[in-house]
């Protein structure tokens, strides 16, 4: 199983010649054609890009769990559309920031093994996030992103931090 990186990056130079783009380029367009794939219903396309034995980890209100829901699907890809605002990809990692007005905030962070997989999803709604990268070396933490403070401003989140 696994992806082909032809679909998702098929440019060639003026020689002819594919650049090979970093693994976080492939991780950030490997996500990008999984919510293009969810938002067109396109289950053959997910199932290559999702691993069936998926981690899944959820922070927020129960019944917001519209993206397992849809990857198992309980619910319909109709039933809540995700519209991604960034995306940021960090190593293995790809974070995916969405709002829909006031009400409505998500932060995705999927983990991608080195065939293009996405072996693990944490989900977190309506929840104000921090990543911090942990150097094992020192065990130092660096901040490397965090939620959009324009929504911050609006109204009152609970804060999480993820290190990575």
């Amino acid at each position: 199983m696994g992806i082909n990186h032809n679909e998702i990056m098929p440019e060639q130079d003026e020689e002819g010649i594919s650049p090979v783009p970093e693994p976080q380029t492939w991780n950030k367009k490997t996500v990008k054609m999984l919510y293009k794939a969810l938002a067109h219903g396109h289950t053959e396309t997910i199932a290559r890009l999702v691993a069936a034995d998926i981690e899944y980890w959820y922070h927020g209100p129960p019944p917001c769990q519209h993206m397992m829901k849809i990857l198992t699907g309980e619910s319909r890809h109709t039933e809540f559309k995700f519209k991604p605002r960034s995306i940021m990809a960090i190593g293995d990692r790809v974070i995916m920031e969405g709002w829909d007005g006031f009400k409505t905030y998500w932060v995705h962070v999927w983990t991608l093994n080195k065939e293009g997989v996405i072996i693990q999803f944490r989900e977190y709604f309506n929840t104000w996030l921090t990543v911090l990268l942990r150097v094992s070396e020192t065990g130092d933490e660096f901040p490397v992103w965090q939620s959009d403070p324009w929504e911050r401003l609006h109204r009152s989140l609970p804060d999480l931090v993820l290190a990575i």
